[in-house]
This record gives C-alpha cells, structure tokens and sequence, in this order.
C-alpha cells in the first residue's frame, strides 16, 4: 500500500506549491533511496520508524554523504512524514522531532566587476554564426543585469521582451511573480537578440512550423534552451574570455549581481525582492561584501574618527 504514497505525495508537492520538474527529481530520488534503505530490513515507508530513519542519516554519514545532502534528505523524508500522517496514512510522524546536520553557511562563489566585463565581452563573440552569438550576449546580459536563476532565465517567454521594456516580469519559485529592471546593455542585446529570433520564427511559420512562445527557443521536449546546455556553453564562453571554467557558472553570475549591487550600496531588502528570495536570511549570506565597506564609512565619517591609521592602530 505505502508504494503508492510517493507518487502521491509528489503529484500534492506539484499542485499546492507549483513545484519545478528539478525540485519534484530531487524529491523522489532522496525517497526512492531512504525506501532502498528500508527494504532489505523488510520494512517500508509504512511500518519505519523514528530509529529507523536515524539509521538512515547514520547510514548516509557513513557512505561519506555531506552535511547538506543530508540535511536535504532529512527535510524530504520529514515532508513526506507530514504529509503522510494528514493524510491518515500513518497514525504517527516518524520525522517530526529529527534533526539532522546543519547546512555549512558557505560564501557563494562569485566575479569580480573585471571578470563579468570580460565574460560579457567574449559573449559577443562567442558562437558559429550571428544568430549564436547574438543569443549568447543576450543571455549573458540578462543573466548580470537580472540576476535571474538559470531555470527562469532560458524558460522566459518571448511576450516579456516586446515593446523594448525597461523591466520584465518574470515567475520564479512557487509560482512568485517579480519585476526585473534591465539595464541599457541588457536591452540593447535583448533587441537584436528579438530581432532574429522573430525572423527565425517567421521562416518556420512559412515551413509549417507553430511558433515557439520562448524567447529562447529550442526543438528539444520542453521548448527552449535547456539548462544544461546553457551550462556547458557558459563553461566554454569562460574559457574563451581566459577565466577558470570551474569558477563560472550561471548561479555565479547570479552572486555577482548580487554581491555587485551591494557593494555599491543597495539595500539587501532590495536584492532579496530581485533575486526573488522568500526570507531575508537567504539573502543574507551577501553580507560579507559589506565589511570593507562599513569599515570604510566608520573610518571616513564618524564624527570623531581621526586619521584612519590612528584609528586602525587603536586595535580590531
């Protein structure tokens, strides 16, 4: 009977909360291997118990699993608990007391002002015809200038660039609407990208073929530029503009628009709204940028600082 409760409780993840198709993956596949676990006890999500599923997280350190892999484990297998005990499946939540390791709260890795001027620049280059390297520099100027997540950015309907907008709107994570501001480059590239997008589009309606709604658009199953496409050609374009590939990533690009706008003084409520955060303790983690900064401003404009060595000397 418990066999049939994953797919139903990640058909409820999909309805209440709009879930992507890489969140409802990662779901099933940390349950599918807390269930393979079970079964050679002869046990199933049904009859596990809370031991059991501290067995589980013992079993997962000892296979070297990290500290986040399986505190995302955990929380999957305590969702699905609650879920199950609303439902009336099981009389008890096996999950609900657990705690399991915390999260190491690692800086994101990012690029300096330098490093983003040069990828932008290779993007314009980048690619076997116009039309490739027009969509790179249209991509990577979105991507900087919005700080958008790679999954919104290539899935972005071609409706939200008309009319040479100054902001698009954009659907992030649960559903959440928000307005991204685009910068002068940023609309520059989307317009030409537009241009021969529409053109493109315009030859396969003659040919037949419906039209795409993605700005992005790709003849693969879901319509548009996959993500790890994306990936593997921003790892190339890194290599071109003469950085480390590893240290380039779209959700790099994504910490640098955010870690370079605070570091030229914008608000941190401000950055949670564009980055589309749920909680400012998210967007928190930015804060590191700000230590030179404050220290400067103590240093340069409190009404008794002296001459910043005297100040420094004075001790930490």
């Amino acid at each position: 009977m418990s066999a049939a409760w994953l797919p139903r409780f990640l058909e409820a993840i999909r309805a209440e909360r709009d879930a992507a198709a890489n969140t409802l993956a990662a779901y099933a596949r940390d349950l599918r291997d807390f269930a393979a676990f079970l079964a050679p006890r002869g046990l199933d999500f049904a009859s596990a118990g809370r031991a059991d599923v501290e067995a589980y997280l013992v079993d997962l350190d000892a296979r070297g699993m990290a500290a986040a892999t399986r505190a995302r484990r955990l929380a999957a297998i305590r969702q699905f608990y609650r879920f199950a005990f609303l439902e009336g499946w099981r009389p008890d939540d096996p999950g609900a007391l657990l705690k399991g390791p915390k999260k190491p709260r690692s800086l994101p890795g990012s690029l300096s002002e330098a490093d983003v001027d040069r990828l932008l620049a290779a993007a314009e280059t980048f690619g076997r015809t116009p039309a490739e390297r027009l969509r790179m520099a249209c991509l990577m100027q979105l991507l900087y200038a919005t700080g958008l997540r790679v999954s919104e950015l290539v899935a972005l309907p071609a409706a939200a660039a008309r009319g040479d907008p100054r902001m698009i709107l954009v659907r992030g994570k649960g559903g959440r609407e928000r307005m991204a501001p685009l910068s002068a480059p940023a609309r520059a590239a989307l317009a030409a990208w537009l241009a021969v997008r529409d053109a493109a589009e315009d030859a396969g309606t003659r040919d037949g073929r419906p039209r795409s709604p993605f700005l992005f658009p790709a003849r693969g199953r879901k319509g548009h530029l996959g993500r790890e496409r994306f990936f593997v050609a921003i790892k190339a374009l890194a290599a071109s503009a003469g950085l480390p590939p590893a240290a380039v990533s779209p959700h790099v690009l994504r910490h640098a628009f955010a870690t370079h706008l605070l570091a030229h003084g914008a608000d941190l409520r401000v950055i949670q709204t564009l980055l589309g955060h749920a909680s400012i303790a998210t967007t928190e983690i930015y804060t590191h940028v700000l230590d030179a900064r404050l220290k400067a401003l103590v240093l340069e404009r409190h009404p008794l600082a002296g001459p910043a060595d005297e100040l420094e000397a004075g001790g930490a």
